[in-house]
């Protein structure tokens, strides 16, 4: 183990967690950094205590870093100095005590149900289009009917290799955050388009339902974000409005409006912990207002 156990930490939540790649890398930036500072005062990263991680987390706030940052660098130092206490290399956590800061309670954007029907409805090509522009927007459909249909995030969509598509009914096999495996449903308008854009791909011999300019390689996020781009624009909605996420958000968003359950929701999205998909229940929270006036006795807007 290297003197810091730094290596050893990353390597186990590869190994026993299925840490992402990024996720990795974010965590030995904030270790490195908390090195760095405490190097000034003569300090070690194995050796620091309460006060000098708590003053740590105060210079983070007096330089202007969000608090989802903060939280996050804290959640690191938790589990570092805990993977040390278990190797035995300290006696205590000093980050178990302190105290994370507020989030503020963001509610995602997302789209009317209005919105994404002209969204899907927009991706038709011109009766005079050329076979690229066809294909282009044949793109567009299946992608959007996918994303929307089964919530999945773009990584998830863009790497989807065309075998998971030939061999599938109603079921979709995604491979999302640290290697974790989920099944997810696919609509039958979702599989109509699959399909047709693979027998329109069958020439590219790519592994990919997506490829890229390079057949080899899947689309990238960028090349993706322009085809979402041109059919806001035909559609007549704000591309700034709109982003993969957001079509995440409006999936997630529109089943619970019409009844579905929140665990069923985590399992469909992916969430590891209950806790990130309970950002959606301000919409059962707006339900409940809205049957609220319309139902009780003493609303106005209660039929007499």
């Amino acid at each position: 183990m290297s003197a810091d156990g730094v290596d050893a930490f990353l390597e186990m939540l590869a190994a026993e967690r299925g840490a992402a790649l990024n996720t990795l890398k974010a965590y030995r930036r904030d270790l490195d950094d908390l090195g760095t500072a405490l190097a000034v005062e003569g300090a070690s990263l194995p050796q620091a205590s309460a006060r000098q991680l708590g003053a740590y987390l105060s210079g983070l706030a007096q330089a202007g870093l969000s608090a989802r940052t903060q939280a996050r660098r804290l959640s690191c130092l938790r589990q570092y100095y805990l993977f040390l206490v278990r190797e035995g290399r300290r006696p205590d956590n000093p980050a178990s005590m302190l105290e994370a800061p507020r989030l503020g309670a963001t509610l995602p954007r997302f789209l009317s149900e209005g919105d994404v029907d002209a969204l899907l409805a927009a991706c038709v090509a011109r009766a005079d289009a050329g076979a690229h522009e066809v294909r282009r927007m044949l793109v567009a459909r299946t992608a959007l009917e996918i994303l929307y249909a089964s919530g999945l995030r773009i990584s998830e969509l863009l790497s989807l290799p065309r075998a998971a598509l030939e061999r599938t009914t109603g079921m979709l096999l995604v491979r999302g955050k640290g290697g974790r495996e989920r099944m997810v449903p696919l609509s039958s308008r979702a599989r109509d388009a699959a399909d047709e854009l693979m027998r329109m791909d069958r020439l590219l011999r790519s592994m990919f339902l997506f490829p890229g300019r390079n057949p080899l390689r899947a689309m990238t996020r960028q090349g993706f974000d322009r085809i979402l781009h041109d059919v806001a624009l035909k559609a007549g909605l704000d591309p700034q409005r709109l982003s993969p996420h957001v079509l995440r958000h409006s999936f997630a968003t529109h089943l619970l409006s019409h009844g579905a359950d929140l665990r069923a929701l985590q399992v469909l999205l992916g969430h590891a912990d209950i806790t990130t998909t309970q950002i959606y229940t301000h919409v059962l929270t707006e339900r409940l207002q809205e049957a609220l006036r319309h139902h009780h006795p003493l609303s106005e807007h209660a039929p007499a």
